[in-house]
Formats: structure tokens, sequence, C-alpha cells
């Protein structure tokens, strides 16, 4: 046994079968398949008018999509996952802000979807009829086969197809999937598959983690997921191919015509076929990401490590106790805490910018009493940035909480000056320097010669300050919803 494999696969072992006591109940009896009487099970109200202007305007992209290695995670408190590079890549290319929505138990993706709480369902999805009916699908960025996985603790291993019908193995999936769609296909083409429908709310890895502790049988998995799994989990076999080729793509809104186009135009960069049916010409970007996900790295095995894994034990950094400790003296929300340090320094107590802020909360040296030395350790950095913080909060104390707190990033971002400076000029344009949507703009502008060239401290990096307040909003929601998530899963 591999023991990198064997030390997670242990690790994980307790948490799966804790999981287990609350998701042994399927809900539905695993029977064969009848393609008479399947119907399509895909329900979605009529969708919100929503479409990429409507998304420039609001500065912010919402990707619905689900918590696991490939999809999106959280590495140290830090966002990861094969979707969401690919989704934040399409959304920095279009100055958008990207806002994480996580699939809660029991939450359907196409609701979230055609209500508006999203714009995107980046979730590895392959393109089925059924989908269809309900979505529009952009272009690919992936085509995967589709696998049976046999649990090791099986005494036969089935080596066909045939023998899988024969032997009457119990092959669990989701029953909106795309896998069960197959096996319905399966089904008309005279292969009696005994299916056992699964709980919407658990992902692919969570079922592989079932198949290899011997809870289950059988499942499918798409080849390139299996793979990743494979390389750190002990107790899975790969068995028949049962369908070719699928196609993976994004689902939007059948109405948003105009991301449709956009989002295409961006996946033909990336990913493009060839007159060899077998052969893909695909990014730099997407090699690397592919690589990084599916390959194998030292981000994934640690999210397969329960002691890491939010999902299951709800830490979303190594500094949580200092983090909550440093909120509650000072009366802040942690998680906004949390968001603050991932975004000014990833959670590196090491880190030092071109500008010379150093640890956690970037602080500036000359804004503090303190020697940098001493800055570089996380309780004397996070005092001393909760401290700086605390005092932009005070200054625009006047204002409501949400535009207090705006104002406040802002300034811890960009400094006093440049805030200054773009109320000013709202003002000249007669806005109003009080409302952070109108500073924002000014703040915009004040990266034009025409506008900076007036301004008492010059230039400013307007499309970072903006940005830097949008995305730790954009977090701190994140945060919360993969935390809810994790509580009401658990």
């Amino acid at each position: 046994m591999n023991p990198n494999k064997s030390t997670v696969f242990a690790a994980f072992l307790f948490s799966v079968l804790f999981v287990l006591l609350f998701i042994s109940c399927q809900g539905d009896q695993a029977s064969p398949i009848n393609p008479k009487n399947v119907k399509n099970s895909i329900v979605a109200e009529a969708p919100v008018d929503r479409d990429y202007s409507d998304i420039k305007r609001d500065g912010v992209l919402r990707m619905i999509t689900y918590y696991s290695s490939n999809t999106y995670f959280l590495h140290r408190g830090v966002e990861m996952g094969f979707e969401y590079e690919l989704v934040k890549a399409f959304a920095e290319e279009h100055d958008l802000a990207l806002e994480v929505v996580i699939i809660g138990p029991s939450e359907n993706p196409y609701e979230l979807l055609n209500r508006g709480v999203g714009d995107v369902i980046a979730a590895n999805y392959a393109i089925t009829p059924e989908r269809r009916e309900v979505v529009t699908f952009s272009r690919p960025y992936n085509m995967v086969n589709q696998i049976l996985v046999f649990s090791a603790e099986m005494e036969e291993i089935p080596g066909s197809l045939e023998e899988v019908a024969e032997r009457d193995v119990e092959i669990a999936v989701h029953r909106n999937s795309s896998y069960y769609h197959r096996l319905t296909e399966l089904a008309a083409e005279g292969f009696s598959m005994r299916v056992s429908p699964l709980l919407a709310d658990e992902g692919t890895e969570a079922v592989l983690l079932r198949v290899a502790s011997g809870d289950l049988e059988a499942t499918v998995a798409d080849h390139n997921m299996f793979d990743a799994a494979n390389r750190y989990i002990d107790g899975l076999i790969p068995g028949p191919v049962i369908s070719e080729m699928d196609t993976i793509s994004w689902a939007i809104r059948k109405n948003a015509e105009e991301l449709e186009l956009r989002m295409n135009q961006f996946m033909y960069k990336h990913f493009r076929f060839t007159e060899d049916p077998d052969r893909f010409r695909r990014s730099e970007f997407l090699n690397v990401i592919r690589k990084r996900y599916f390959e194998g790295s030292d981000e994934v095995m640690e999210y397969l490590n329960p002691e890491w894994n939010v999902d299951l034990m709800g830490r979303l950094s190594p500094y949580d106790e200092l983090l909550r400790s440093a909120a509650d003296s000072s009366e802040l929300d942690w998680l906004l805490l949390t968001a603050i340090v991932a975004q000014e320094s990833q959670f590196n107590p090491g880190a030092k910018s071109w500008a010379g802020a150093v640890g956690l909360m970037q602080v500036l040296p000359r804004f503090s009493d303190l020697s940098e030395e001493e800055l570089f350790v996380p309780e004397v950095n996070v005092r001393e940035g909760v401290r700086i913080l605390r005092d932009h909060l005070e200054h625009y104390a006047y204002m409501d909480s949400t535009n207090q707190w705006a104002f406040a990033l802002a300034t811890y971002n960009a400094g006093h000056g440049h805030v200054s400076d773009a109320r000013r000029l709202a003002m000249d344009l007669n806005r109003n320097p009080n409302e952070w949507e109108d500073v924002s703009d000014a703040l915009l502008r004040l990266m034009q010669r025409r506008y900076y060239q007036d301004a008492r401290h010059g230039f400013a990096r307007g499309i970072e300050t903006v940005r830097y307040v949008s995305e730790i909003k954009n977090r701190v929601r994140t945060y919360r919803s993969v935390l809810t998530s994790a509580d009401q899963r658990y």
C-alpha cells in the first residue's frame, strides 16, 4: 500500500464511517432500471432576466458549485479547485469579482441558477438531454469517459457489463446525474443494472470514499475524477467503461445569450477539437490546472485529510483560533478578519510585499511602533492589523455599516489619501462621497490621467482597491456558506 495513500485513507476512514451514520438511508431501494418508467426529474422554475450586462453592472459573477477537490475547496483558508480557477480566469478577463455559491444539502443547482442566486454552474457537469431541457451549456472544456468503480472489498471483481448485470451488483449513483442517464441507456440496450439512488448532497469524492470503505459495492465516476482520487485513496478498483467522450461544460440560464457568447469565446481560447477525434488542443493555462488537480498535488492530498477538510471539520485556516480570539476581543466578525488575511497574505506569516508590508495582515512597519522582525510574529501582526482596521472603522463611524466596512477595507488597502481623493472626485461629479458605489467609480477614474493629474495623491490603482473590497465581501459569504453547509450536513 502506498504510504501516502494509506495515511490519508486511514485518517479519512473514521470521518467517512461517522458520516455513514447520517446518510446510510438512501431514500429509494436499489432496483433494476426500467427505461420506460424513467422521466426527467430535473425541476427548475423559469429563469430570471439576468444576462452579462447585469452581471457587469453588479461587478460580480456568481459561480454555483459543489465543495470538492476538483471543483472548489479551501486549502488552509485559500480558495482552490479546478472549476474555481477556470471560472476565476473568466471573471478576471472581464474585470469581474467572483463569488462562490456552495450547493447545500438538498439544494437544486438548477433552481439556484434560474432564480439568479448564481450565474453559472461549474461542477464538472456532462451534457445530457435532461439537463438541456432546463439550462444552456457553454462550449466544452473537457471530454471524459464514465467508468464503473468497484470496492476492493468485493470477493470477485466483474470484468464486463454482462457480469455486472448477471451478478446483480448494486451501483450507487445520483438520480439526476449523467451517470444515471447512461445506466438508463444501458438498460434500454439490455443490460439490466441494479441501481441505488443516492442522496442529492453527496459529491463524487464522498461516494468514492464510501466505495473504498466497503459501504457501497460500486458507483460510476468520470475517469479523471477516479484517477485523481485513486492517487490518495486505497480500496478502489476501476471497472468497464460505460460511456466514452462525454462533454463537460458550464451550465447557464437559457436566456443569458450574451453570457453564453462570452463564455464560448473564452472556452475557444482554452479548448478546441482537432481533426483527430481523440486529440484536443488545450491552452497552457488549462493544461497547468488539469495537472494540478487531476494528476496529483500536495493541496489535494491535504484536502482529503480530514484535519484540513473544512467540509468535515469546519476549519478554515491554521489560524482560526488566533483570528477568532482577535475578532472577539475587537468586536469584529472573525470570518471577515479571516477573509482579509486570505486576501493580504494567503495565510503566509512570512509574506512581504514590494511595498514593505509584512506578515499575515501585511502591516507596514511605518504604521506601527514595532519592528519588522516583531511584525512577522502571527499574534503580533494580527494584533497590529486589527488595531489599524479598527482605526479605519472609527474614522467612518458616521456611515451605515455596509458603507463603513467598504470604506474601511478600501482605506486598509489603498490608504486614506487615495480614498479621500476619490471622495473629493465623487463630489466633483455630483455623486455621494459617503456611498461606496459612487466612490468606487471615482477610484476607477483615478486611473485616468484626466482625473489623477489634479488629485492630491496622484494615480491610484483603483481597480485593485475595488476588487479588494468586493473579493473580501464575497469570500466572507463563501466562508459562511461552506461552514453552514458543513453544519447542516453533519
